[in-house]
């Protein structure tokens, strides 16, 4: 077999098919191989009138099939799973040649693999890719990271497979090392927030105010008219008017609620915690995660735990309004937490990431592609150093018109039993950030007396402790 394909993609499921098809289809030679070889053979006979495709059953045949200097597309199981194919590849490959992981890899196995792969004269670029099994078949949204020259072998694939926006694709190199896969992290723990502020709204307009399904379908679709337009508010809009095909009933209340997790919100919210970012809307998606998968504990609770609990009866005149604009405050809270995590990363970890950027390939082909990220990017034109989206006057004079509507919406909830953790989070946020004095002395002023942990003064500079206990005098600990 000779060299006859640009880039080979090592990975026969589902994401890995999508993503040859999309290359094979652009008119890009790939050559694919699974390490179960009757589902390459299915493939091709499926698939290989899409385009330049060639199968390989082996190892062997893949890295002779592919051009040098050889490009790998490796779409397989994260962790143990990634390793195991590099260690498979890196004694067959010649220096020079490219691994590209496109799995939701840790950042930091991102950043260990691409050290290995460098003291062994490879290349490595850790690649996050957005869109699900359609957006790899039509357009993904791909966040690579790692050698810049690699990304010059590559760039302009992937580039030409990706999403594409106003004739720019929504594909653009990051930085090195970890850089893409950190992206892709955020990414996702972003989608955790909005989606949990999207069922957050749906539960208080459902079981609040007893709208029926096929009227929040509407809602949701005229929502998705506005500033809300955004792919995750419109496949809301599609569920909520879907049919169970068994009993005729609404589709969204045959499913059981319990929402799964595969570890990318967790790592967010983690590692805002180490950088010291407040992420609070994401953190509380993700443990709403957790609560629901609790189903028996809360079925048990549901019976002995007192409060009030949502009987349909809040008054939907003028609700629908009000949720919408809560809905879309909330929103910008999440994202202004999201980038401000992304901008202590790469000051953390010397990336360099350009924050437009990031929001102009988030606008196509990932799931939390929408209307809004138009917005981010022009605020990051207006200011590249911008600390804080809500800072932008744009999205400070959003939230300033929305918050009267967000604060009832958070009470009518709490007043109705109705949990809204990532609404009620990110609006303490925001009361937190625009507060020029927090009750944080009272806390530093309790660790001073129980540990010695000193205080700063308001009126003089340095670092002092009070013998609380003792004789009440003070002491300087500069």
């Amino acid at each position: 077999m000779t060299d006859t394909a640009h880039i080979g993609v090592i990975g026969m499921a589902v994401m890995g098919q999508n993503l040859a098809r999309n290359i094979a289809s652009h008119g890009i030679p790939v050559a694919v191989y699974n390490r179960t070889s009757a589902r390459t053979a299915e493939f091709v006979e499926a698939h290989g009138g899409d385009g330049p495709i060639v199968g390989t059953e082996t190892i062997e045949e893949l890295l002779a099939a592919v051009e040098r200097p050889r490009r790998l597309l490796l779409m397989v199981k994260a962790g143990a799973g990634t390793d195991a194919v590099i260690a498979e590849l890196s004694d067959r490959l010649d220096a020079g040649d490219i691994i590209i992981d496109g799995g939701n890899a840790h950042f930091a196995d991102t950043r260990r693999r691409e050290r290995e792969l460098t003291s062994r004269g490879l290349r490595f670029l850790g690649t996050g890719i957005s869109g699900g099994e359609e957006g790899a078949l039509h357009g993904p949204s791909i966040m690579p990271g790692g050698r810049a020259d690699a990304y010059e072998e590559v760039g302009e694939a992937l580039e030409t497979i990706a999403a594409q926006v106003d004739g720019t694709p929504c594909c653009t190199y990051l930085g090195p090392d970890g850089a893409g896969h950190y992206v892709k992290m955020v990414h996702n723990g972003i989608e955790y927030a909005d989606m949990q502020l999207i069922a957050e709204s749906y539960d208080v307009l459902r079981h609040g105010a007893g709208l029926s399904t096929d009227a929040l379908a509407d809602v949701f679709a005229d929502w998705n008219a506005g500033d809300l337009e955004s792919f995750l508010i419109e496949i809301t809009a599609d569920i909520l008017g879907t049919a169970d095909p068994r009993t005729g009933e609404p589709m969204v209340d045959m499913i059981v609620d319990e929402a799964s997790q595969k570890g990318t919100g967790r790592w967010t919210a983690q590692l805002a915690l180490e950088l010291g970012v407040p992420s609070t809307a994401i953190t509380e998606a993700v443990y709403a995660r957790v609560v629901s998968s609790r189903n028996a504990q809360r079925h048990h609770a549901a019976s002995v735990l007192r409060g009030p609990g949502p009987d349909g009866s809040i008054a939907a005149d003028g609700l629908v309004d009000d949720v919408r604009a809560a809905l879309y405050a909330a929103k910008i809270v999440a994202y202004a937490q999201g980038f401000e995590q992304l901008a202590a990363a790469t000051a953390e970890y010397d990336w360099d990431l350009d924050l437009g950027s990031i929001a102009t390939i988030w606008r196509g082909g990932c799931i939390i592609r929408a209307k809004f990220l138009d917005r981010i990017k022009q605020a990051y034109d207006r200011a590249p150093d911008l600390d804080n989206l809500l800072l932008d006057d744009y999205f400070r004079s959003r939230v300033a018109e929305g918050q009267d509507a967000w604060r009832r919406v958070v009470t009518t909830a709490v007043a109705s039993g109705i949990a809204v953790p990532a609404l009620s989070s990110a609006l303490s946020y925001y009361d937190g950030v625009r507060r020029e004095r927090l009750p944080a002395n009272l806390i530093q002023a309790q660790r001073d007396y129980f540990g010695a942990h000193t205080y700063h003064r308001t009126d003089d500079a340095g670092a002092y402790h009070l013998r609380w206990t003792t004789d009440g005098s003070e002491e300087s600990r500069d």
